[in-house]
């Protein structure tokens, strides 16, 4: 035992010794504490955050027009500098069936709204998005990593698809058809279906959601939105703006309801019985699981998954064109589009020159990698680390396949050490088309160029994998533009000519076949999706005649 000195033993006298390093070491602490970043939202360069209604800590369940959240507590990234921008409590699965009920008590008085005074409320939703356009674009570009033109143009396509769905709600028409029986017609009436899900991405927080919303709403139907767990901001801060229009109009709360949460809530949704349809994007994994769960139940998927696109180079194409739409489809994003082109096949007349031209342009393109925020920026960051990881395993997998890197296959130093997602956008060649790793799609800016001999033989190319979301033709001859695009040519949803694989127009049906899932959104008669139809026989005579001429007497 130590030796009584006083009140205090030997070993207290020690402590008291250390007292003056143990504050000192103290202080540090706290200083260190007191310096190390916080939330970005707090920060004077981010203030423009609480213009869109978000703060440190944001209720993460949006239903009957209240906040709230009982889960966990999540923090939203920043890909470019991997700090945390602001904080969101997420919803529980019995936050979920609350908010349910309360879009279903919703949909009544909404259904028996008329469809143009429904496309009004759509048309004043455009609006508000327009007077907010530059905040959420700068919000879906600091969130989710692409650059900020992209960000603004995904909000422009919201409203653009606002716009589409107001003259959507005056042209809404079933056939009127004629009969065989006297006194008798057909005729096609659309209803809506009643409380519908939508599950989106990361990679458009925003766009997606509105392709959905917009056209559902006209429609008839109330809205279960699942944002990404990994954008969260950008749910809360759209979810806000049409909720601005729903209180101003006293449109019932409940036809738009919105939840930041887990896979667990994504699960409920497909598994509910509540919804008679359930809108997923994502990859063609999950999608496969959400499909099995729908149809078990009977119910309706709208899917909208993974994409190998390919750019296909025929031996007249203008090259100019090519190099110009492939850098913008391959490292456009950070390659982390649906859409992206993911295989470069090449008529060996051409192949050599492409390659050595497209190398180049994405070495030129490093110069504007940078923030993506940043005016000027054309190259942001990959949207996690777990997509640099995927991205890294691929090009380490390539050079053990025998492939050869023109350009790319590495992090941006510069910009890496900040904390960023940074890679290079890369062009791998020396592989086979049917190499196992073509045939997959990575998410991220990896392209693969491939040679071919004949057009016939680009074809093949393109159809071997399991997707079947776009592709595109580079050529100036008539007869190649419509074998292409032709029953024996390209088995995609999206089929161009002389432009990128990325980029679609709101005015056409998005979507595609195999495993990407079948599901089409946006324009043309995708609606059709979002309603029930019923076939209608009127007799308006005074006799019964019976089809088929049968006589039941």
């Amino acid at each position: 035992m130590p030796l009584p000195i006083g009140r205090f033993s030997l070993t207290n006298v020690a402590r008291l010794y250390q007292l003056p390093r143990l504050l000192q070491v103290q202080h540090n602490l706290r200083a260190a504490m007191s310096s190390s970043p916080g939330y970005l939202i707090n920060e004077p360069k981010y203030a423009w955050l609480k213009d869109l209604g978000l703060e440190e800590v944001n209720k993460g369940v949006y239903s009957g027009g209240a906040w709230s959240g009982s889960g966990n507590r999540i923090d939203s990234i920043c890909p470019a500098n991997g700090r945390k921008i602001a904080s969101v409590v997420e919803g529980t699965p019995e936050d979920y069936n609350k908010l349910i009920e309360a879009a279903r008590a919703a949909w009544p008085a909404w259904a028996e709204t008329t469809p143009p005074a429904r496309g009004e409320i759509v048309r004043q939703i455009g609006d508000n998005l327009r007077k907010n356009l530059q905040l959420l674009g700068k919000l879906v570009s600091l969130e989710m990593g692409k650059i900020l033109p992209e960000g603004v143009g995904e909000v422009q396509e919201v409203v653009d698809i606002c716009d589409y769905g107001v003259g959507l709600s005056r042209t809404l028409s079933g056939q009127v058809l004629p009969s065989e029986r006297p006194n008798h017609s057909l005729m096609e009436v659309w209803n809506p279906l009643g409380v519908i899900g939508v599950i989106t991405a990361f990679n458009f927080p925003c766009a997606v959601f509105g392709w959905n919303f917009s056209l559902s709403a006209v429609c008839g139907n109330c809205t279960v939105w699942k944002g990404a767990p990994s954008t969260p901001l950008t749910t809360l801060a759209v979810t806000r703006v049409v909720a601005e229009v729903f209180e101003r109009n006293g449109v019932p709360p409940g036809v738009l309801s919105a939840i930041c949460a887990g896979a667990d809530v994504g699960a409920a949704m497909a598994a509910d019985e509540r919804l008679p349809l359930v809108s997923f994007t994502g990859s063609c994994a999950v999608g496969r699981e959400v499909a099995v769960t729908v149809a078990g139940r009977f119910g309706r998927s709208l899917l909208e998954l993974g994409g190998n696109n390919a750019i296909l180079v025929n031996a007249d194409a203008d090259l100019d064109m090519v190099v110009q739409s492939a850098v913008f489809a391959c490292a456009g994003t950070a390659g982390q589009r649906c859409t992206s082109t993911r295989r470069l096949v090449l008529h060996s007349s051409v192949h050599d020159q492409v390659v050595s031209r497209l190398g180049k342009a994405l070495e030129s393109l490093m110069a504007k990698a940078g923030d993506p925020v940043e005016q000027g920026v054309l190259y942001g960051p990959l949207h996690s680390p777990a997509s640099v990881e995927k991205y890294e395993s691929a090009v380490a997998r390539a050079q053990a396949e025998g492939g050869q890197i023109v350009f790319g296959g590495k992090r941006i130093a510069r910009l890496s050490s900040s904390g960023g997602y940074f890679v290079e956008p890369t062009l791998i060649t020396g592989l086979k088309p049917d190499s196992p790793l073509v045939q997959e799609e990575t998410f991220a800016p990896i392209v693969y160029a491939l040679k071919c001999d004949s057009l016939d033989e680009a074809i093949r190319i393109n159809n071997s994998v399991k997707q079947g979301l776009s592709s595109s033709l580079f050529t100036r001859d008539l007869s190649n533009l419509f074998r292409w695009i032709g029953p024996r040519g390209s088995d995609c949803g999206l089929v161009n000519v002389n432009i990128p694989t990325s980029g679609a127009e709101i005015g056409g049906a998005f979507g595609g076949e195999k495993h990407t899932g079948g599901g089409r959104e946006s324009g043309s008669d995708a609606w059709k999706q979002y309603m029930r139809r019923s076939t209608c026989t009127i007799n308006y005579g005074k006799d019964l005649p019976l089809a088929q001429g049968i006589k039941f007497e």
